[in-house]
């Protein structure tokens, strides 16, 4: 069974690293606290100075943005107890978190102000407080408490409590201070009640309201209240509110002036408002005030802190009329470029300022009547930055410390120095000149916390590091060592004892002492060396260390070997891409020894898992062979086989040469360009142990299918060349071109491309293919072909000929189509009958002169729109709303028709409003429909085809038949026997507008399908035999000349073998007793719907 507190301590352990991860998110702890835990963990007391990463911290330091009062934290208790497990060390205290500048609203419900310090160190520190200098009594001011470093002010008033805190902490090893932070407190007092007088003023006079704002903490914003909220004054070229003062002012009153004037003021950190008492404005009657030049009465100050990186906002206002403009200038240089103009030019805004903007400028008021400036001095300054800091150093007591800072600033930074939190004086150790902090022979009590304080009147920057005083008996890490050495081979045996202050240093061999030769030497670090060593020197050295707190002694083993010797074959071997090789490394050596191999290529450890299989160790005791298979260029080089034992390495060196193919030559170099030739050169490549026996030359254009081998001069390029002519280009093309090298074994990859070159240019050689023509309007001469692509253009200013003359003359007509993209020309000539033949060649030309034409075709000049209209056009009436039109095609000849147009149009209508309707092909006929019924209508035809329209033929003129009846057949009544219906129904009287009824129509569909089976009879009654099973549909329509009338009311028909029933018309009663049960259920259980 597990223990019964393991899942408590799973519970404690996880809410801890909660709050941790919580603390963490909440503020940022610094890199440098953070790398110090892991650093310490593993140092070493050695008496060599170390260093140690420590916060560095002040007001010009990189602001950390946390919250002003916040409560996230980790207990410095319990984070010490997590480093006291990865660190045993004690180090002095290190801040993790320091106090920042705070704003505290005096109008907050929680009248409670936390100012945050925790740091880190072994043992866990104590903390303090300082306000203005002055310890914070905890305990005996029940207004204070400390949690853990943290200390908050309970009922916390600005008379006690402004000012500027410290935090220190404090262990075992030293003091620290934290940098100052300035507690301040916001509030917003109320304005004085005090009824304001009015301001009378005359029209046209400038005037200043003041608002006189009441205490307050720390900035405020300033609004002006016309008459009443929300109505607020709109700040323009007139009317301006400083934001310095909060007056507002008006450069010349309007009547829309005058009223009462609240100023409004709001606390930036609580956001309180408060309203001043108005102010009334009016107007004086005894005049208008006339025009006076400009008063600047707004105006930033003589002289302007800013700090560096801050937006600077400068006022200039003027009182004048007409209303002047205000303009701005630096004296020395021109206004920022990031710098804008806001409220009318009357605000001059910087932002991020920088030392370059400081300097003169100048705001200028002007109107017709003058002008006047101020001048003032912008001056920026930089709280101190560090350029170099103090660190961790441990020292023997006795040596000399010495200690730099570094800051910039403006004004420039002074220095001083604290050691455990007090001030560090000069004494006749302690040097203390420009940041420099040197200590003469240390002693144990200068060990502490040290800080080089960096500041000028803007900030200070503290920079902390821990003195260590060493003192402690020699100490060997080791002890014995045994050494191997090989005859021949110098020897170190080395001493180095961890001890302070430095020991003295003996040694002997074999309990004599060993003294000083030719061949044995004591170096000066402690160090025993013995050169060319033998048989002879093997034994046991011992040296002893020993200072005030006491000595230590380290044995040295020494065994001296034989040396060992390696042998690697083939010492040089030449292979072809694609063949395999095996090297061979052999050892002789010590048998006591063990001997280990390790394999390089060009110095560096050949690594097997990223050559894949091409490489395969095979190795026994004395042994190490590589087999290299399926050998790639990239293996050649220099193969070494290095032996190593205990006692020395060696190493075995061989070569390995790989043919293949030529590598890419060198850079491709255009030393000549003609129309039609460049000449290249380009430098020989890697022949990979295989002579180059030929160059293969490429190109390639913007119109190519990638890279083209190009034929070359002389032919073939042998592999002793450097140069080449390219030939047979074409002229005015852009070119790449590159090489390709050959050897006895393969084609190799090919060269970089050379720059694009263009070839100049020629007279173009290609002539337009595909001449035709045809079409076109009337007395028109219309010719194509397709066009030379730019590839044979040869030249800038590429156009084209265009030559012609009707058959059987001589003289040639020209014309110049300027355009290289062009397909068509088009000759109009009036005088000229359509369908001429034409010979026609069309040419091509460019800047450098006139091309090739093509060869000569027959191109016939276009036929025209038809010439004669139809002849024979007749018109017939097929119903109320249809009319069939029919006509004979014109005579034949030039304007064949493609097509027919039939317009028509009412006899009481213009023709312009009438309908025209075109036919899809040469059909002479064309039914007409949607007409109205008995109406005039007047119809004509004209041919077109796609040149135009030819004359209309004459209008004839055609009467529409009257309208089919309007009313339906009624009284619809049906007998069913068996599977005949007969069917009848009173006869429908036409009225006078209406065609005469001729007959009927009845139709009849089976329930569910579409078809409609018709029956005509002149008669008002009919037989129908109906298919046995199934629902029939039927309705009735009178038919006239003038089309069908409307349909009558739908009868349905059941019908089933033996029935016989009668329409609904008929009385139930005269029926037997089956008949009326079917009429009835016919009549409820079969609807009716109309077709």
């Amino acid at each position: 069974m597990g223990s019964p507190w393991k899942p408590l301590l799973l519970l404690s352990v996880i809410s801890g690293l909660a709050d941790f991860a919580r603390a963490v998110a909440a503020r940022p702890v610094s890199y440098a606290a953070v790398l110090r835990m892991k650093a310490d963990s593993s140092s070493s007391s050695s008496v060599s100075s170390r260093m140690r990463l420590r916060n560095n911290y002040g007001v010009g330091s990189p602001s950390q943005d946390w919250p002003p009062f916040s409560r996230y934290r980790y207990s410095a208790l319990s984070s010490q107890e997590d480093y006291r497990s990865e660190e045993s060390e004690e180090f002095g205290p290190v801040f993790i978190q320091e106090p920042d500048d705070a704003i505290f609203s005096l109008d907050s419900d929680d009248k409670k102000v936390i100012m945050n310090c925790e740091a880190r160190g072994n043992p866990v520190p104590t903390y303090s407080w300082l306000i203005n200098g002055t310890n914070v009594d905890a305990e005996a001011d029940f207004r204070y408490s400390l949690i853990d470093g943290n200390l908050i002010i309970h009922n916390a008033s600005e008379a006690i409590d402004f000012g500027r805190y410290q935090c220190r902490a404090e262990n075992s090893i030293g003091i620290v201070l934290s940098r100052d932070a300035l507690l301040q407190f916001a509030y917003l007092g109320a304005f004085s009640g005090r009824t304001r007088g009015a301001v009378s003023v005359r029209e046209g006079q400038g005037v200043v309201l003041m608002c006189a704002p009441p205490p307050h903490s720390p900035e405020i914003i300033y609004s002006w209240v016309f008459n009443e909220l929300p109505s607020f004054v709109a700040e323009d070229s007139r009317r301006f509110i400083s934001q310095e003062m909060g007056n507002l002012y008006i450069s010349k009153v309007q009547p829309s002036d005058v009223g009462s004037y609240v100023c409004q003021v709001k606390n930036t950190v609580t956001n309180a408002r408060v309203l001043s008492p108005p102010t009334p404005l009016t107007l004086k009657t005894d005049g208008v005030m006339g025009e006076y030049e400009p008063k600047i009465e707004a105006h930033f100050p003589q002289t302007v802190l800013a700090a560096k990186g801050v937006t600077v906002r400068l006022e200039c206002f003027a009182l004048g009329n007409p209303v002047p403009t205000i303009t701005w200038r630096k004296m020395s240089g021109n206004i920022p470029k990031k710098a804008r103009l806001r409220k009318s030019q009357a605000v001059l805004e910087i932002p991020n300022i920088q030392l370059e903007d400081s300097g003169s400028y100048e705001c200028k008021a002007e109107n017709t009547r003058g002008g006047t400036a101020f001048r003032g001095h912008l001056q920026v300054y930089t709280q101190p930055q560090w350029i170099s800091m103090i660190n961790d150093t441990q020292l023997d007591s006795g040596e000399q410390l010495h200690w730099e800072c570094r800051a910039t600033g403006k004004p420039r930074p002074t220095y001083r120095w604290l050691r455990n939190g007090e001030p560090l004086s000069t004494q006749s150790r302690v040097e203390m000149v420009n940041g420099e902090l040197i200590i003469h022979r240390l002693q144990q009590a200068d060990s502490g916390i040290y800080q080089c304080i960096a500041e000028n009147k803007y900030g200070g920057i503290y920079s902390s590091a821990e003195l260590k005083i060493l003192a402690s008996a020699p100490v060997f890490s080791t002890n014995p060592v045994r050494l191997i050495a090989t005859v021949g081979k110098d020897v170190s045996l080395e001493c180095r004892p961890r001890a302070s202050p430095k020991p003295r240093i003996s040694w002997r061999k074999n309990d004599r002492r060993v003294q000083p030769s030719r061949r044995i030497m004591l170096l000066r670090n402690n160090t025993l060396r013995i050169i060319n060593s033998s048989r002879s020197d093997e034994g046991s050295y011992v040296c002893r260390a020993e200072n005030q707190f006491g000595s230590a002694e380290l044995t040295t083993v020494l065994l001296v070997k034989e040396p060992m010797r390696v042998e690697l074959s083939p010492i040089r071997v030449e292979v072809t891409v694609g063949e395999s090789v095996v090297l061979s490394c052999k050892v002789t050596h010590d048998p006591s020894l063990d001997v280990s191999f390790l394999w390089l290529l060009n110095t560096q450890p050949l690594n097997t898992l990223q050559e894949g299989s091409h490489f395969e160790y095979i190795q026994t005791t004395s042994t190490a062979d590589l087999m290299i298979r399926s050998i790639l260029l990239k293996h050649a080089g220099k193969y070494g086989c290095r032996a190593q034992t205990s006692a020395d390495s060696v190493l075995a060196e061989a070569e390995l040469l790989v043919r293949g193919p030529p590598g890419p030559p060198g850079v491709v170099i255009v030393e000549e360009i003609t129309d039609t030739t460049a000449t290249l050169s380009w430098s020989h490549g890697v022949d990979n142990h295989s002579p180059i026996t030929t160059y293969n030359v490429q190109a390639r254009s913007p119109v190519s299918l990638g890279w083209q081998t190009v034929k070359t001069d002389p032919d073939p390029v042998t592999g002793s060349m450097e140069s080449a002519m390219a030939v047979e280009l074409n002229p005015w093309v852009e070119y790449e071109f590159r090489v390709v090298a050959t050897n006895g074994i393969g084609t190799g990859d090919p060269s970089a491309p050379s720059r694009a070159v263009r070839t100049k240019e020629a007279v173009p050689s290609v002539a337009p293919a595909n001449v035709r023509g045809g079409n076109g309007r009337r007395h028109e001469l219309v010719i194509s072909w397709e066009p030379v692509s730019e590839e044979f253009q040869n030249g800038e200013g590429f156009g084209y000929i265009v030559a012609f003359r009707a058959n059987g003359t001589r003289g040639w007509k020209e014309k110049m189509v300027t355009s290289a993209d062009s397909t068509t020309y088009k000759y109009r000539d009036e005088t000229f009958p359509p369908l001429t033949p034409f010979e026609v060649r069309v040419g091509v030309y460019n800047n450098k002169g006139d091309g090739p034409f093509s060869g000569v075709v027959t191109v016939f000049s276009a036929e025209g729109e038809p010439r004669e209209p139809p002849s024979e056009v007749q018109a017939f009436a097929i119903s109320s709303s249809e009319i069939k039109v029919t006509w004979k095609p014109p005579i034949p000849g030039p304007g064949r028709p493609q097509g027919y147009e039939v317009s028509f149009w009412k006899d009481i209508e213009q023709e312009e409003t009438g309908k025209k309707k075109r036919t899809t092909g040469n059909e002479t006929t064309m039914l007409l429909s949607g007409l109205e019924g008995n109406a005039q209508y007047l119809v004509s035809v004209k041919g077109f085809n796609s040149v135009g329209q030819g004359p209309a033929s004459s209008a004839v003129k055609i009467s529409t038949k009257k309208n089919a009846p309007s009313l339906p057949p009624g009284n619809l009544m049906w007998i069913q026997e068996g599977n005949n219906v007969s069917l009848s129904w009173d006869p429908v009287k036409a009225r006078d507008n209406e065609s005469e009824v001729i007959g009927y129509k009845v139709l009849l569909r089976q329930e569910g399908r579409g078809h409609s089976q018709v029956m005509r009879t002149p008669n008002s009654a009919v037989v129908l035999t109906l298919p046995e099973g199934g629902t029939y549909i039927i309705e009735v329509r009178a038919v006239s000349e003038g089309g069908e009338g409307a349909a009558s009311a739908q009868v349905r028909v059941l019908t089933s073998s033996g029935v016989r029933a009668k329409s609904g018309q008929l009385s139930g009663r005269n029926l037997a007793p089956g008949l009326a049960w079917t009429a009835l259920f016919l009549s409820l259980m079969v609807p009716s719907f109309p077709l």
